[in-house]
């Protein structure tokens, strides 16, 4: 795999090595040993997966302390674009964004630590999305900023008349009204 690193640290992007021939392909899409080498030491505990429409668009989403999780996304089928926002207190990139197009041709994986929301928009007329979680879903830790906050400069290549959020995404701060649960000193979360 071809770890990507982007402009934000610790979120990355990762292209696995993929084998074709006339049969189709293969390629290992998760591998502790060498994520572990590449990227850093995370004990995934769960594995999720959600199948969306066009106009969809989920998040962004977090669990605050002590339930913070970690995630490793990837579309298996459709495309979809993926955003981590960083929501650390005093961490330079504090409310900067790193987007991603995560298809089922491109074979991307997105690594989104902990301290980040995270959501996604699905641009093809399904998508089938699978994450992996470092944590179990605790539900009385959810939170949120708002999708559709445009102080955060995200382009999510949908028209905002042509999207689908849930209720609970309706409801969420935008980022100058939020307070947020994750402190950074020298880049670890505290």
């Amino acid at each position: 795999m071809e770890v990507i690193k982007t402009e934000i640290e610790g979120v990355v992007i990762i292209e696995p090595r993929i084998f074709k021939d006339a049969r189709g392909y293969f390629f290992e899409s998760f591998s502790q040993r060498e994520f572990e080498e590449k990227v850093g030491h995370v004990e995934f505990v769960q594995d999720n997966e959600s199948m969306s429409s066009y106009g969809v668009m989920r998040g962004l989403h977090f669990q605050r302390p002590p339930y913070t999780q970690a995630k490793l996304v990837r579309c298996v089928r459709g495309r979809v674009l993926d955003v981590a926002v960083d929501i650390r207190k005093g961490s330079p990139t504090y409310g900067k964004h790193v987007a991603v197009e995560l298809t089922e041709d491109n074979h991307r994986q997105f690594f989104i630590p902990k301290g980040f929301a995270h959501g996604f928009a699905v641009l093809s007329e399904t998508a089938v999305f699978q994450y992996k979680c470092d944590e179990f879903y605790h539900p009385e830790a959810d939170g949120g900023i708002s999708i559709l906050d445009g102080s955060l400069g995200i382009d999510w290549q949908i028209p905002t008349e042509h999207a689908i959020l849930s209720e609970k995404d309706t409801k969420h701060p935008l980022l100058k009204d939020f307070e947020s649960p994750f402190r950074s000193c020298f880049g670890f979360i505290v």
